[in-house]
């Protein structure tokens, strides 16, 4: 099922798909992708067999979202809801050949649009790549209407956290 089609840069198509049975394998190989890139930061080594743990499962409080773009997978989501209308990112990830042309930034929108209500992202100590782009993202989507903080994650330690709302 397509949640959202439209054109992507001039000639780009992008698509936000719902992971599925179907799709789960292309969800997973991305994850890998994902996993391996912030190892570095994650201090995460590969299994034996050289994939990755996958530390957050798509469950019945999580979602998952590919991003095609021109029918190549090009991104993934993975969306925590405890609460109605209440979101957290837990993955983001967009393959680097995708990351020109703000892709990451309209599959962010896009899921904003989709999902409306409270959202919270987070970043973990040393990606500062990944907080200059949430900060990009949602500061232009918001209007520079969010709050940012350090907070001290369970899992992950002192993250950088913004909270913000996509209803007025």
């Amino acid at each position: 099922m397509t949640l959202l089609h439209r054109t992507f840069n001039k000639k780009k198509t992008m698509k936000i798909i719902k992971v599925n049975q179907e799709n789960l394998p292309v969800y997973m190989n991305l994850g890998q992708h994902y996993s391996a890139e912030f190892s570095p930061l994650t201090k995460q080594l590969p299994e034996k067999d050289g994939t990755f743990y996958l530390e957050n499962p798509i469950s019945e409080t999580t979602t998952g979202y590919l991003l095609y773009i021109d029918g190549l997978p090009a991104g993934l989501t993975l969306i925590a809801s405890t609460e109605q209308n209440h979101y957290e990112f837990l993955e983001f990830y967009v393959t680097p050949i995708f990351r020109k042309n703000k892709a990451g930034m309209k599959f962010a929108h896009a899921l904003f649009e989709m999902l409306p209500g409270e959202w919270v992202s987070k970043q973990i100590e040393g990606a500062d790549y990944a907080v200059t782009f949430w900060r990009n993202t949602i500061g232009s989507y918001t209007d520079e209407n969010y709050t940012e903080d350090m907070y001290q994650d369970s899992t992950w330690g002192l993250v950088t956290r913004q909270r913000f709302s996509t209803v007025s």
